[in-house]
């Protein structure tokens, strides 16, 4: 046999047993038809970067009570407004305001932080489910949790500037948080003393509205968030049918499982940590999500949550997500942990000023703030 027939025959092999697995995965309820684009094994075509380009409160203002979506006249009125408003108008600087200690424990300058939608959406909320468009009460579990950690917070910043005064200064040393922690205290003993956020992992599920990149396979879909300043994370979502994993086994973003239901993928996400948490929930949280593909530019996703253990019943939020161009340098990868010199920082100086304070060179670390900037600000 010639080389080029060779190749020829090989070429016929994959192309049979490329269509031989699309054909098994069809078999397995892959849907087809539709009227949304479609992958080439059939399946609703999700891919794309993805991102929310438009503004809509998150919890549904009062005046609008149980009505979903803004009238014409409201519309207009609300993009009037919204261009209106000045460029980083939820990050001006305060400086004068704040004054120097909480200025610079903000770190950032609204130069750095990301500019708001200017044009409004026709829903009145993102939350959807209870009609009042309002997250359901907290449990008195979940009020519980609460509390007994801002008393453990408040504690920890008796005798600094941020305490309350004349409250009895607190042992800073001995005491651990009633949960893990996830919050600025008022101690940098070590990594875990510090917020999630500072120790690169403030991103959490569900991820409403953040720039996303989807790609699809005929078994799984993957989806990766752009969050922060290199806070992204990716996510691997079976479609086989595959059970979850055991409960003994938890993951920081959850355990996500896949199934169509005609032209929506519906993922089922449990087995979260308790190392991570969203709105008050932690291992007990249970999402499922929803996306649906209206149009060629259009992605709505709906994701359901629940937890017995911190809300009172299941409540479900909506967005619809915009088609960005496939322009390469639009989503990044995450980098949070390779430039995190911040956490280095907070740490050393405190091993600083102990030292300083041990040959009586500088002030009690103990009073210092290193959860507030200075008054309150956490």
């Amino acid at each position: 046999m010639t080389q080029r027939k060779f190749v020829r025959v090989g070429a016929l092999v994959f192309a049979v047993a490329l269509l031989s697995v699309v054909g098994v995965y069809l078999a397995r309820g892959t849907p087809s038809g539709g009227k949304g684009p479609r992958t080439p094994w059939g399946a609703p075509d999700l891919q794309g970067i993805w991102s929310q380009q438009t503004d809509t409160p998150f919890e549904r203002p009062a005046q609008y009570a149980q009505r979903e979506f803004l009238t014409e006249d409201e519309l207009a009125a609300r993009n009037k407004e919204l261009g209106e408003r000045p460029a980083h108008s939820m990050y001006r600087d305060t400086r004068k305001q704040r004054g120097t200690e909480q200025d610079v424990a903000g770190a950032y300058n609204a130069v750095f932080q990301a500019d708001r939608p200017n044009k409004s959406g026709r829903r009145t909320s993102q939350v959807i489910d209870p009609p009042d468009g309002r997250i359901p009460s907290l449990t008195v579990e979940a009020k519980d949790r609460q509390a007994a950690v801002k008393k453990y917070l408040d504690d920890l910043l008796q005798g600094s500037s941020g305490g309350r005064p004349g409250a009895p200064i607190a042992d800073k040393s001995a005491t651990h948080p009633p949960i893990y922690n996830l919050e600025r205290m008022n101690r940098a003993d070590g990594p875990e003393d510090r917020a999630g956020g500072e120790r690169c992992f403030g991103a959490v599920m569900p991820a409403i509205g953040a720039l996303q990149r989807i790609v699809q396979s005929p078994d799984s879909v993957e989806i990766f968030y752009d969050i922060g300043q290199g806070g992204g994370f990716s996510r691997v979502i079976p479609i086989t049918g595959m059970p979850h994993l055991p409960s003994t086994v938890r993951q920081y973003y959850g355990d996500a499982r896949g199934h169509w239901e005609g032209d929506s993928l519906v993922v089922d996400v449990t087995n979260f940590t308790n190392r991570s948490e969203y709105r008050g929930s932690r291992e007990n949280l249970h999402l499922v999500e929803r996306f649906t593909r209206s149009d060629v530019n259009t992605l709505a996703y709906q994701v359901t949550v629940e937890d017995p253990t911190t809300w009172t019943r299941p409540w479900t939020a909506i967005v619809e997500l915009n088609r960005e161009d496939d322009k390469a340098n639009l989503v990044f990868e995450q980098t949070c942990h390779e430039g995190n010199y911040g956490l280095l920082g907070m740490l050393a100086n405190t091993r600083a000023a102990e030292r300083l304070f041990k040959e009586r060179k500088g002030p009690d670390p103990n009073r210092m703030d290193l959860a507030t900037g200075g008054g309150g600000d956490n």
